[in-house]
């Protein structure tokens, strides 16, 4: 088992395609650790009326988990809110869960 100076982090965010080099630029300069990128595509039906009106959400997303240092998530979450307005509906979600115990 490895040992780590500071607890870990698994980092899981959504966000619309268009914003995955960015974020990618934002976690690799964060030092976060086993990024992996998976597109998706979201679940959510548009109506009529929000399609006249142009209040269609994205559909084309992008999932990207990482492992990243628990001093340094809080800064990265905090990130993600104020360049990409994850704050926002319709932007995206992030959440971090630690992990105890990692064996490689």
């Amino acid at each position: 088992m490895i040992e780590f100076e500071y607890g870990i982090d698994f980092l899981t965010l959504i966000a619309g395609r268009k914003y995955k080099d960015e974020i990618l630029k934002l976690l690799l300069n964060s030092e976060c650790h086993l990024i992996d990128v998976v597109y998706a595509k979201g679940s959510i039906q548009t109506g009529y009326f929000k399609d006249m009106l142009g209040l269609v959400p994205e559909e084309k997303k992008v999932l990207i988990t990482c492992l990243i240092a628990d001093n340094l998530s809080a800064k990265v979450l905090e990130q993600l809110v104020t360049k990409f307005n994850f704050d926002k509906p319709n932007t995206g979600v992030a959440f971090v869960v630690p992990v105890d115990k990692l064996s490689l």
